[in-house]
């Protein structure tokens, strides 16, 4: 027993013979028990040793009585102790009730009431066939340690284990003190086999709250038909706790993944006006959201009660923001709380209009409280003491003030020119709607019965004199002709949204000519209303100006064009695509696939704070009178349209990149190019990094499911991999799961594209739309969220006051001083970087994620490529030749570029959507 001690690495007693000793030392030199890092298959039958068998040789010659006992049972008697180092995270500030709670555990662990580990084996003991386990251990020093200000505080617990122990496989704990612990990470020491990690990045509750013992399993990925016998029930048993009975009002603390429709977004209780329709079932298809199981609203049974801010909405614990995200999305809400108490010192700024564009630029500047003269004000209102008072004012005098957007940084106006307005199609925000004209007048796919003709208002006289000397059929047949096309997706809902105070709208074409050097330039902007009003004004063409009176009539037609633009990027490509239509794939997860399934490793980084931004947008940015309905032309009717697209285009088989670009006649297949795929706008940046990136993730998704699946009866087989799959279809994408587009698993090729596309949406698609927004949406003339005057024509009374004074009707066409200043707020915020970000090719502790070394050293190569792949990009955009993206006064593409400092960047690509 005390060689055995020291073996494992503790003190011996004083009587340890030295002759033994020396007997081992010689004797196990080079038999030091080793596993190998992936096949698993080759190793799950027979029983292995906790230490080697040299060692049971050993000992049983240095203390042999004489007895014949079985190797099982000489190993059994052989006791060693071997140590967990636990490492919890601290939080950096705690509020009072947390410290108090705090100081309690600390007394409480003295007299007993611990946190308290019991390592299981991957084997069962023949004996009572359950699986092998340590001792209960608890965690020492807690109490000592209660006062360390560090970040991280590393505690120890030593557990006593037999010789026929077997590797260890899973760890369980109770928590007995009061409060909650964030663990990140296990470590076993004392092993033969070398440490055993159990990267863990989870809060473990009390035991007041949730009595079973928490679960964590080490980072040897299993598939499931090769899960160790020691661990297959815990396995199951996980899984179980983690979708729980679907039933009951959930709990901050709870870890339950399930799901629900989108019924929620309204509170009929406080205000009929502020009902909603329920979104996801036949009446009206939508994804689905996490369960909460809140009651219903007293007004309308199928509608859930809301939880309104600053108090949160429930997803499982582990998916909450960790503390210094918290804290960077914090800062930004607290600019927009402001906003709303502005209307209370001054409401008459609710309409006020912006003079010139001037004022504009005072937002950056002076800032909207200073410009509005009402700061003092603000702070004088609040019941606090003085002192408090003059430290908040003074703590806020730059907060209402937004830095420059960048599209102002290098020209500021360049947003003027219609080549920056064409290059924004293509290298903007929103990149993803440019497609190519194959019909020309275009073609609507609505009902000519309710919405009238389906043939565009555009003929070829609009555009045959921007061609450059060719006709209308030679430029569609050199794939000269590109479009806008936001016809059918508006067109449904104008008489709705015009009908909306302060709003007004088209639904919009615009036509784009490729030119020889491979710029885009608008030839022609047409705006249709229902067909139902004045004849002359259901469909209207606008072609590039030729006079004074005809610049102004084009800007505002380009601003109408990029309000359609701002709501579709908004509410469908966003919103849809990016956040709501990934929650099903991250929830059915959690619910189907083992933390051990090589899979789940794989995608776990992409789905980190994915939920929790969720909620908080249906909290307060897509919910009745939120920041989405204030701020974009479609108003109330803003999620019905997101409806109706995820209805009429959402495909998940048309979401990869590649699939995407052929759809749009922007790419066709070519074998010969280095992503397949011929580019026919060819200095297209969106399309250009985003290909990089699609094949880095694409090598490396191949890769790894290469390894788990040699071949593709282990994916049939594969019970957890299925159910996740059915899962997110038939459940979370419930309304749209007899669509005959969906992508079926069964083979290698089918996992790997179901993969990358995931991965692909959740970093590159979700960055490339989503951290853009306050530089160049920030700039509101630029691209404006709604507009709220039509175009007069000259028949209307508004024309001779256009005709005055074209300036004033252009700004009180625009977005209020207050509506401009709400929605800088949020874009900021949803722009940032939060110093926790986690970027593609970067993982949680990137060595012991994954047990198999194979893979990790995979993954390290997977990060070097992104590397590569930033530095290409950096080259791009000091290329001349690439004048999308480099020339006087053009903006870089940097969307794509996969790393980034924290703040306000307009690049930088993380692992997930995380805002």
């Amino acid at each position: 027993m005390a060689l055995a001690k020291e073996l494992m690495g503790y003190p011996l007693i004083s009587e340890r013979s030295s002759l033994v000793s020396s007997h081992f030392k010689k004797k196990t030199q080079s038999t030091q028990f080793s596993i190998n890092s992936f096949d698993r298959r080759k190793t799950k039958s027979g029983v292995v040793s906790a230490i080697s068998d040299d060692l049971v040789k050993t000992l049983r010659f240095a203390t042999t009585t004489g007895d014949k006992k079985s190797d099982e049972e000489e190993k059994a008697a052989v006791k060693f102790k071997v140590r967990a180092v636990v490492t919890v995270r601290n939080k950096n500030k705690e509020d009072f009730k947390e410290t108090l709670a705090k100081h309690l555990d600390a007394f409480a662990d003295k007299i007993g009431r611990n946190v308290v580990l019991e390592l299981i084996s991957t084997e069962l003991d023949p004996k009572t066939n359950l699986p092998k386990k340590s001792n209960a251990a608890v965690l020492k020093d807690w109490s000592k340690k209660s006062k360390t200000k560090a970040e991280k505080v590393h505690y120890t617990a030593d557990f006593t284990v037999d010789a026929a122990f077997g590797s260890p496989g899973a760890i369980t704990i109770v928590n007995k003190h009061q409060k909650e612990f964030f663990l990140e990470s296990i470590t076993i020491e004392g092993f033969a086999l070398g440490p055993v990690h159990f990267p863990c990045n989870s809060w473990v509750q009390s035991q007041n709250d949730h009595p079973e013992k928490r679960i964590f399993f080490t980072n040897q990925p299993y598939l499931p038909n090769e899960t160790p016998e020691g661990l297959r029930v815990l396995r199951e048993k996980e899984l179980k706790n983690l979708r729980g009975d679907g039933s009951g009002v959930r709990k901050l603390s709870d870890r339950i993944y399930d799901f629900d429709v989108y019924n929620d977004l309204g509170n009929p209780d406080k205000s009929s006006e502020l009902s909603r329709p329920k979104l996801g079932g036949q009446e009206i298809p939508y994804p689905r959201r996490c369960r909460t199981g809140r009651h219903s609203t007293h007004s309308d049974k199928e509608a859930e009660s809301r939880v309104e801010k600053p108090l949160p909405m429930y997803v499982p614990r582990d998916e909450q923001f960790e503390e210094s995200k918290q804290n960077t999305f914090t800062a930004g809400r607290l600019k927009a709380v402001l906003h709303h108490l502005i209307p209370t010192i001054k409401a008459s700024i609710l309409a006020e209009d912006f003079a010139d564009f001037g004022e504009i630029d005072s937002l950056y500047k002076e800032g909207l409280l200073l410009k509005l003269g009402v700061q003092d004000d603000i702070f004088h209102k609040f019941p606090l003491p003085k002192v408090v008072v003059n430290t908040l004012q003074e703590s806020s005098k730059g907060l209402l003030k937004y830095d420059t957007p960048k599209i102002l940084s290098k020209d500021k106006n360049a947003w003027l020119r219609d080549d920056e307005f064409a290059r924004q199609a293509i290298a903007g925000i929103n990149p993803v709607n440019i497609e190519r004209v194959k019909t020309f007048p275009p073609v609507s796919n609505l009902d000519p019965k309710i919405y009238g003709p389906q043939h565009s208002a555009l003929t070829n006289d609009h555009i045959i004199g921007h061609l450059g000397g060719l006709s209308v059929q030679q430029a569609l047949e050199e794939n000269r002709l590109y479009m806008l096309d936001y016809h059918d997706i508006y067109l449904p809902f104008l008489d709705r949204i015009n009908a909306l105070d302060g709003r007004k709208a088209y639904a919009t074409r615009t036509i784009f000519f490729l030119t020889r050097l491979g710029t885009l330039k608008p030839i022609a902007i047409e705006l249709s209303l229902p067909p139902h009003g004045p004849k002359h004004r259901s469909k209207r063409v606008i072609t590039p100006p030729v006079d004074a009176t005809s610049n102004w009539v084009w800007q505002l037609a380009k601003a109408h064009v990029s309000s359609n633009d701002a709501g579709v990027h908004q509410l469908v490509n966003h919103w849809l695509r990016t956040h709501a239509c990934l929650e099903p794939f991250i929830l059915a997860a959690h619910r189907q696939l083992s933390a051990m399934h090589p899979i789940f490793k794989l995608w776990d980084p992409h789905m980190r704070y994915t939920m929790e931004i969720n909620a908080l947008a249906r909290q307060s940015l897509i919910s009745a009178d939120g920041v989405i309905e204030g701020g974009f032309t479609a108003g109330s009717y803003g999620m019905e349209i997101s409806a109706a697209a995820y209805k009429s285009t959402w495909r998940f088989d048309m979401e990869g990149l590649p699939a995407d670009l052929i759809r749009r006649g922007i790419a066709i297949p070519d074998p010969t190019q280095p992503h397949g795929l011929k580019l026919l706008i060819e200095d297209y940046p969106y399309a250009n990094d985003g290909l990089l990136l699609w094949s880095a993730i694409q090598t490396w998704v191949r890769t790894y499911v290469d390894r788990y699946y040699p071949n593709p009866n282990l994916i049939q087989s594969d019970s957890e991999l299925q159910s996740w799959y059915s899962e997110s279809i038939n459940v979370g994408h419930a309304d749209l799961r007899d669509a005959e587009w969906w992508p079926e698993l069964t083979t290698v090729d089918d996992l790997v594209s179901i993969l990358t596309t995931l991965i692909w949406l959740a970093s590159a698609q979700h960055a490339a739309l989503n951290f853009g927004q306050y530089p160049y949406g920030g700039y509101v003339p630029n691209r404006p969220p709604l507009m709220r005057r039509l175009i007069p024509e000259e028949s209307d009374p508004e024309y001779l006051s256009f005709i005055s004074d074209p300036e004033k009707y252009y700004f009180s066409s625009m977005p209020s001083l207050l509506q401009t200043s709400k929605f800088m707020a949020v874009v900021d915020t949803l722009s940032t970087h939060s110093p926790d970000e986690e970027y593609i090719g970067e993982r949680q502790q990137p060595s012991i994620w994954s047990g198999d070394a194979e893979i990790v050293d995979a993954f390290y190569g997977f990060a070097a490529e992104i590397g590569r792949i930033e530095k290409e990009i950096e080259k791009r955009n000091s290329d001349p030749d690439r004048r999308n993206r480099c020339g006087a006064g053009v903006l870089p593409y940097e969307l794509l570029v996969p790393t980034s400092e924290p703040g306000v960047t307009c690049r930088g690509v993380p692992n997930s959507v995380s805002i």
